[in-house]
């Protein structure tokens, strides 16, 4: 498995934006965390929050996902943290992606709200991450969509960090990816390592060192840099020059259209 090694992104001081949240994790002992990040989050299906069926068939591929990708919605910092927000948010994506950019379904795997709440984004990722053998082909990131999982993230991170609760969800659903894929902590990047774009946003960015660490210590096991394939590295760094087609940004109006309802938000 080759892995794009970017020593100058990584090397990012966090100490100014390191999150408190999670960190008592470093108390528990090894087995317990490891066994918390096996039972992972709980996350709602795409029937759960009442996504629209597909417009064809998803391919769910042979291979293992090899990486973990982070992103953010570019959506506003609201302070609506509740159940009904996040499932109509998940429903705007879905519509955003499928109406205005023309895709089958969800371009992401799985979505984390600004309230904690976790959904499974394009349907049957949540089926396949259960099994841990196979990926969903995904719409996330350019050159990455049949080899890494995408997870987005409520919220626009460029100047403000996301709330606690979201990053320490985020880093319970990255342990979880990473126990059922065989993933190490270090595998987990942002939306900028491979396409030309502000995704996740300079602060929490700047936080993935910080979320790679905490997924290791949810995991039980030490925290390693991938190894450096320099070949790769030329690959990666010229593709990260050219534009990417896919915007992040989900239009709010969405949000507004997109009413939950009682019978949609019942989980």
């Amino acid at each position: 498995m080759t892995s794009p090694a970017q020593p100058t992104r990584r090397a990012v001081v966090t100490g100014a934006f390191a999150l408190a949240a999670g960190s008592a994790l470093s108390l528990v002992p090894a087995g317990r965390a490891h066994a918390a990040a096996a039972a992972g989050p709980e996350i709602v299906s795409c029937a759960g929050w009442g996504a629209r069926a597909p417009s064809e068939d998803v391919v769910v591929l042979a291979n293992r996902p090899e990486r973990i990708i982070v992103h953010h919605t570019a959506t506003l910092n609201v302070t609506d943290y509740s159940q009904a927000r996040a499932y109509a948010l998940a429903r705007a994506i879905q519509t955003y992606h499928m109406d205005a950019q023309g895709w089958i379904d969800t371009g992401q795997h799985f979505t984390v709200s600004r309230g904690a709440f976790v959904m499974e984004g394009r349907h049957n990722s949540l089926a396949e991450l259960r099994t841990g053998k196979r990926q969903v082909r995904a719409a996330h990131c350019v050159g990455q969509n049949t080899v890494s999982i995408g997870i987005e993230n409520e919220g626009t991170y460029m100047t403000e960090e996301p709330p606690a609760a979201q990053f320490a969800m985020l880093a319970d659903l990255c342990a979880h990816i990473c126990t059922q894929y065989g993933l190490p902590a270090s595998e987990i990047y942002g939306h900028r390592d491979f396409n030309s774009t502000s995704c996740p946003g300079d602060r929490l960015y700047a936080l993935l060192p910080t979320l790679r660490k905490q997924v290791a210590t949810r995991l039980g096991t030490p925290l390693t840099d991938p190894q450096a394939d320099p070949i790769q590295d030329l690959i990666d760094e010229a593709t990260t020059h050219a534009l990417s087609p896919f915007p992040e940004y989900v239009p709010e109006r969405l949000l507004r259209q997109v009413v939950p309802s009682k019978s949609r938000a019942g989980g």
